[in-house]
């Protein structure tokens, strides 16, 4: 299996993870939202320099394209072209959503083998940008950005488990009370939990243009002017 540096920096959490055989070699991670940029740097550079040691070399880049935070992709999806244009290597691009299915598949102990995934990355106010999985990672509901009130997903709900996952299913426990409605908002996207979408991607030679490639954004990005609070209220 190919040695593989992965980058999430989707939402506040930034990562990343140098993997190979489905295990994790080397990881770094920050939760506190701030610095994304400052400490990616330094967390790639720890994952280089512990390949370097073990004589390892590298093959491949991944990095979640999103949904997520706007800045945050740009940051993480910026320091994976860089990195795979200098070593001439693939860059492999993983959707966020099937990233947090995958390691609820994974952190989730009571699975009865026929549940619904349906991670959630908060967007504002009551939107989230979300998806609906089965246990193949095979989509029942294609990504989008969904206002949630109480008939959210009510089809689904009414003949499965669903679990609801990542930080935007925290505010979807206020409004959907559906008794197959199972919630584990502290699950967030991990460079950690790429591994096996990434070497699953290399095997298929799923590859994106390093030159071309975007952020899966899902919504326009757009640019606003911060308020200026002597002038607005």
């Amino acid at each position: 299996m190919p040695v593989i540096l992965n980058i999430e920096t989707s939402t506040s959490v930034c990562s990343a993870a140098l993997t190979a055989e489905g295990m994790v070699l080397a990881h770094r991670e920050n939760t506190d939202g701030r610095n994304h940029a400052a400490l990616l740097s330094d967390f790639i550079k720890y994952c280089l320099d512990f390949a370097r040691d073990k004589e390892m070399s590298l093959e491949a880049v991944a990095v979640s394209m999103g949904p997520g935070s706007y800045t945050g992709l740009r940051i993480g999806l910026s320091e994976a072209k860089g990195l795979a244009y200098a070593l001439g290597i693939p860059l492999i691009g993983i959707n966020t959503l099937e990233l947090l299915a995958t390691q609820t598949m994974w952190d989730y102990a009571d699975l009865q083998g026929d549940e619904l995934f349906a991670p959630m990355i908060d967007a504002r106010r009551m939107e989230v940008y979300t998806a609906v999985y089965d246990m193949a990672l095979s989509p029942v509901m294609p990504q989008q950005p969904l206002i949630l009130d109480a008939d959210s997903y009510a089809d689904l709900l009414a003949d499965h488990r669903i679990l609801f996952c990542g930080d935007g299913s925290a505010k979807a426990r206020d409004v959907i009370t559906s008794p197959n409605a199972i919630f584990v908002p502290d699950i967030v996207p991990l460079a950690s939990g790429m591994t096996a979408l990434a070497e699953r991607a290399y095997l298929h030679r799923d590859f994106i243009d390093v030159a071309y490639s975007t952020p899966n954004y899902i919504k326009d990005f757009q640019a606003t002017r911060p308020r200026n609070p002597l002038t607005q209220c």
